[in-house]
């Protein structure tokens, strides 16, 4: 991981977005429901149990929500964390440049860096580029866990599945988001393709991601539906697909794993929600960041971002 300074409030200059520094891990935006957390958090402590090593992979960011929490799982010094996203830079066809523009175009990448430091004290590896450049970037045979949300066109999706395959490690997991939502064809035609003709073998499935191996899936399976069944509150049940046996997850009831936590976490006695995990890095007092906010963002914006902060926690709870 690269190493950077934590942005203090005070250096922020006149002009620069500054929303609120998220206070706990439900404050960052971004479509990262509860099975996922609780099946992201399975994979990765499952992998560490198994003593797996190996470097992890995200391909598309948005505000940092899943980095933030993959970024966690690194076991050893020797391990690196890449994550892979245009951010602000031009899209490299305008198809692409189209849905950059119509559904991410808050992105930046001082947002995504201001949110991942607020929970480590280091970036990861970042390419701010293409996914295409990702083979270049990352060695063949080298990652455990890749999680793939860059672009919904069935060109690109495809190419980022071929490129999860070439650094993943025979035993590897990848990670498919909106593998089924109605807004994304490209990807549910990309993902049963790759299970149809490139010997993907599904792990299992969420609401709103596809878990697949390369390796052997049954060990997994077989795991995962013990520790979700011990667990409670999880919908579970198995079906067949293409001769292949998978399991379908629902656990947005069951109880949360613990979550990175923020250094601008509420301190004692203070109101709010948290995430449990780690020890918090020092924090900063919340009346600071507030009052830089206030003073160097118009009222009317300072109280949109609180309000869309505040939709995106409650929803992603």
């Amino acid at each position: 991981m690269s190493t950077a300074a934590i942005p203090a409030p005070g250096a922020v200059q006149q002009g620069q977005d500054l929303p609120e520094p998220p206070r706990s891990f439900y404050d960052v935006p971004g479509w990262f429901y509860r099975t996922d957390v609780i099946l992201f958090d399975w994979f990765l402590r499952r992998q560490r149990q198994l003593r797996r090593r190996g470097d992890l992979l995200e391909m598309g960011a948005y505000m940092g929500k899943s980095a933030v929490m993959m970024g966690a799982y690194l076991q050893h010094p020797d391990e690196r964390f890449t994550v892979c996203d245009l951010f602000d830079s031009d899209a490299p066809d305008e198809a692409n440049g189209r849905e950059t523009r119509g559904s991410y175009a808050t992105l930046t990448r001082h947002a995504f860096e201001a949110n991942f430091l607020s929970f480590h004290d280091e970036l990861p590896h970042i390419v701010q580029a293409p996914t295409t450049a990702v083979p270049r970037e990352v060695a063949a045979d080298s990652c455990r866990f890749v999680h793939v949300d860059a672009s919904h066109l069935y060109e690109h999706v495809n190419g980022d599945i071929q490129a999860a395959r070439q650094v993943l490690r025979p035993d590897g997991i990848v990670v498919l988001d909106d593998y089924r939502s109605e807004h994304t064809p490209g990807v549910a035609c990309a993902t049963w393709q790759a299970v149809l003709e490139s010997g993907l073998r599904p792990v299992c499935v969420s609401g709103h991601k596809f878990y697949g191996t390369w390796g052997d899936a049954e060990p997994w399976q077989d795991a995962l539906h013990e520790a979700l069944t011990a667990r409670g509150k999880c919908w579970l049940q198995w079906q067949e697909v293409a001769g292949r046996r998978l399991l379908l997850v629902g656990a947005k009831k069951a109880d949360a794993p613990r979550v990175p936590v923020s250094r601008y976490a509420p301190g004692p006695g203070e109101a709010g929600k948290s995430g449990e995990g780690a020890a918090a890095s020092p924090r900063v007092p919340r009346r600071l960041s507030r009052r830089v906010a206030a003073d160097l963002l118009p009222p009317v914006l300072t109280r949109a971002l609180r309000r869309a902060r505040a939709a995106y926690a409650e929803r992603d709870r």
